[in-house]
């Protein structure tokens, strides 16, 4: 699997692009990798997303180093960036595949030429159902995995692979869920049932197990659940690894970005043989909030841990538009430009106007209020800051800021562009 990014970075910027450079417009986004633009040079036309280099590089050492330190398998949940750019980086060190959330991840995973896809969803939408069975009918390379958590789903999967007349069985696990929360079987006896309607369905093939562990609280309450799921998911596995055919693995199949230490210690007690496929997406940028918490957090953590820390690379800077009151500025980045799902974002640095170097914000600093384009910031009253200076907000949850932005800057620890980064949301 090579993923292709041509496709993706070709197309000329178009006019009324946020947060690139003014002189960008028009040309192609691969452009941006010849080094003439700076964040703080005047150029960008801002609110704009950044992307530190030297973090996401640093992320990518962790990560690997933990796969390597586990001997489990990644499957980044590409849903976090939606950006062919980084799954190209993510192929390069060797991840298991990507995972998918809509057919049209499906789509575009497939425009970039990834050839193994975990369908991290239930899939059930006849529409997209075909779709899947085409490109498997034409590509005898391309690995589908899907999941299944009734004996409804797993018919209509396999009624639609009759209808096409697939040629090969449809590669499924069962998901297992919590009481209260997604999709997924709630019980062992639940799981076990499933397993009877699958191998009754000549059009399916049952490849293992999955959970997702990313509904709980973080804390000492949601890390025992995370357990008991993790053992109802075990037993489970017990159950399917008897039946598959001596030349087949079984897939077991979890972890988030906030559980990964724990899934891992689980995982590594169990005594059959298995592709053991973590699904984290936002290990790549982190974030300034709560996966940063989730990590320092011992009631968090496993026995078996990262060497390093992630460190955040996702940053969105603004103006300051005015200093209403000594205590307050206002800030022009907004609902439209940065996530606020999970709690609000942070100031974590800024720059002087025409200055070219970034300063760290202290902690006295907080935002107070957010609009569609304007971010209420409350700071001690002796800070210097003032109006038409710059300023950077972190983010909770990445997710939903890459959603935000076609065009991120990739930049290098002196905020000098490297590259833009296109997502396909």
């Amino acid at each position: 699997m090579a993923v292709r990014t041509e496709p993706f970075v070709s197309a000329p910027i178009p006019v009324g692009t946020k947060g690139v450079p003014a002189a960008s417009i028009g040309r192609p986004a691969s452009a941006m990798a010849e080094g003439r633009w700076g964040l703080f040079d005047g150029d960008v036309l801002f609110p704009a997303c950044i992307l530190k280099r030297s973090a996401i590089d640093g992320n990518r050492a962790a990560m690997r180093e933990f796969l390597r330190d586990t001997s489990l398998h990644l499957a980044p949940h590409g849903k976090t960036t939606l950006a062919p750019q980084l799954f190209a980086l993510q192929e390069e060190d060797g991840v298991w595949g990507f995972t998918a959330a809509t057919v049209a991840h499906v789509q575009t995973y497939r425009q970039a030429g990834i050839d193994r896809i975990f369908y991290a969803n239930q899939l059930v939408d006849p529409t997209g159902l075909s779709y899947v069975l085409d490109e498997l009918a034409a590509d005898p390379a391309f690995e589908f995995f899907s999941l299944v958590d009734s004996g409804r789903g797993a018919r209509l999967l396999a009624e639609a692979a009759l209808a096409r007349g697939l040629e090969r069985p449809l590669d499924v696990l069962i998901e297992i869920g919590m009481p209260g929360t997604r999709g997924g079987v709630r019980t062992e006896e639940e799981a076990i049932a499933l397993m009877s309607a699958i191998d009754a369905l000549p059009q399916l093939r049952l490849r293992g197990v999955e959970a997702f562990e990313g509904v709980v609280s973080l804390d000492r309450a949601g890390a025992e659940r995370v357990r008991r799921q993790l053992d109802l998911v075990r037993r489970t596995a017990a159950h399917i690894s008897t039946g598959l055919p001596g030349d087949m693995r079984l897939i077991f199949s979890a972890g988030g970005s906030a559980f990964l230490e724990q899934v891992a210690e689980e995982m590594a007690k169990w005594p059959f043989p298995a592709d053991y496929v973590l699904r984290s997406g936002c290990y790549i940028t982190n974030d300034h909030g709560m996966y940063a918490r989730a990590q320092r957090d011992p009631d968090l953590r496993g026995a078996i841990g990262f060497r390093r820390p992630f460190q955040p690379a996702i940053e969105v800077w603004g103006h300051v538009l005015s200093r209403p009151e000594p205590n307050r500025v206002i800030v022009g980045i907004g609902k439209r430009d940065i996530s606020y799902d999970i709690e609000p974002p942070r100031p974590v640095g800024w720059a002087r106007r025409g200055s070219m170097m970034a300063e760290a914000l202290s902690d006295g600093l907080a935002v107070s209020g957010l609009n569609d384009q304007h971010a209420w910031i409350t700071l001690p009253v002796d800070h210097p800051i003032d109006v038409g200076d710059l300023m950077a907000l972190g983010c909770s949850h990445p997710c939903t800021t890459f959603d935000k932005w076609k065009y991120l800057l990739m930049v290098d620890d002196d905020y000098r562009i490297l590259d833009a980064v296109v997502t396909q949301f």
